[in-house]
């Protein structure tokens, strides 16, 4: 586990192109897209909303609480990777569906600029969120992008899976049930957009817990993605283990069946019309009807590290033996795209995975956005696609609340 230093906000990056969207007195914004001609394949990830660094983040905190946060209260935010958050202002229902419909859709067009796709060649936008401002957030935004109504939606909440259990769905035809539409089978040489949208700003408004007002903050990225072509599936695992302790409990601003652990899978997947599917996981709520509470720093060790190290030691195995039949014995992983929870999280799963044997880079790459959730892998996958060249294999590493894990390896180009 490596970690990037610089610790430049992320507006005043070089290459980030900067608006305002003209809601509330105007709210910022900024998207950076990023391309490979060798791979056939890019993107665009950013953020939204006024600019915290660590230092003035505790006083937004006491705004949001209503209450001043004790010293022992104040994390040591860039101990655990973070450097800055962007936040939005506390907003109407109204303001925030406007807002986040506009961000969403600037996404899309943007990444559709950057990839040199027509809106009309897309067949697919498969978006992760944990806290959707809207049922039908991903058509929205669809349509506002100019995409073909006709093209498959899919909604994912899975938490802060959300992008990882999407861009498995995409690529690998084994996650199909009886009765259900093949996704990936479906996607297969189709042009589709992939990613993560988290206003977990507008989320968090709805909580009282300080770990995690310090944490999250507003993020997003999508990539273009053919299945089959750009980005081949190899080997993975989508994996279920019910936090029944509830570590992590988070509110499902989502439709969800009623709760039973005993079920076969706490995924509901449900065809809202032709065009839209939702896939959503089943969530612990917090008791008093907040959006998320956390059982502190240590309870997200115990929830992600254990179980998370073991799928990724599974699909490694699974891996391995597949580079054996190719004729391929030893190809390395070339890098670990990780969901960034937090720094330490990431670096014990690697010391955990070193002690099995199992090494590859897994860099830290998002000091200037606080945990984004489902924006995440997206965004690390991003910054690193000048470093990925045809036939690399790439390790896309997703985990969530809930608890849900979508571990895949994949050939580039």
């Amino acid at each position: 586990m490596s970690v990037d230093t610089d610790t430049l906000s992320f507006y005043n990056r070089p290459n980030v192109e900067k608006a305002v969207i003209p809601v509330a007195g105007g709210v910022p914004i900024g998207l950076e897209g990023i391309y490979s001609r060798e791979l056939g394949i890019g993107g665009v990830y950013g953020s939204w909303g006024e600019c915290y660094n660590n230092s003035r983040l505790p006083s937004f905190v006491e705004r949001r609480l209503g209450a001043p946060l004790n010293v022992d209260d104040v994390l040591n935010l860039s101990e655990l990777g973070f450097d800055y958050r962007q936040h939005i202002p506390d907003l109407d229902d109204a303001q925030n569906l406007e807002l986040e419909l506009e961000v969403g859709a600037r996404l899309l067009r943007k990444a559709l600029e950057v990839c040199g796709w027509n809106a009309s060649e897309v067949e697919g936008v498969l978006i992760g969120m944990s806290g959707p401002v809207s049922h039908d957030y991903v058509s929205q935004i669809s349509r506002m992008a100019g995409i073909s109504e006709n093209a498959l939606k899919v909604s994912v909440h899975k938490a802060c899976d959300g992008s990882m259990g999407a861009l498995h769905l995409s690529l690998n035809p084994g996650l199909s049930k009886p009765g259900q539409l093949n996704i990936a089978e479906y996607f297969r040489g189709k042009k589709v957009l992939v990613g993560g949208i988290e206003g977990l700003s507008r989320f968090t408004c709805g909580a009282k817990d300080k770990n995690a007002l310090q944490l999250f903050g507003n993020g997003m990225g999508v990539i273009g993605v053919v299945p089959g072509e750009n980005m081949k599936f190899l080997v993975g695992r989508s994996y279920e283990n019910y936090d029944t302790e509830g570590l992590l409990a988070v509110r499902m601003y989502y439709p969800h069946s009623p709760s039973d652990v005993s079920k076969d899978s706490l995924v509901d997947v449900v065809q809202e019309d032709t065009d839209h599917i939702r896939v959503a996981g089943l969530m612990n709520e917090p008791r008093d009807g907040a959006s998320i509470e956390m059982a502190g720093l240590m309870g997200m060790v115990k929830l992600f590290v254990r179980t998370g190290v073991q799928v990724v030691a599974d699909v490694f195995k699974d891996y391995q033996e597949l580079m054996d039949r190719l004729g391929e014995p030893g190809k390395p992983i070339k890098l670990g795209i990780v969901h960034h929870a937090n720094f330490k999280i990431n670096t014990l799963k690697a010391k955990h995975l070193s002690k099995l044997g199992i090494q590859f880079p897994m860099p830290w790459l998002l000091n200037d956005f606080g945990n984004v959730s489902a924006a995440s892998n997206i965004i690390a996958f991003l910054r690193q696609l000048h470093n990925i060249y045809p036939g690399d294999h790439i390790l896309f590493d997703g985990f969530g609340a809930g608890t849900y894990y979508d571990v895949m390896a994949v050939s580039m180009g």
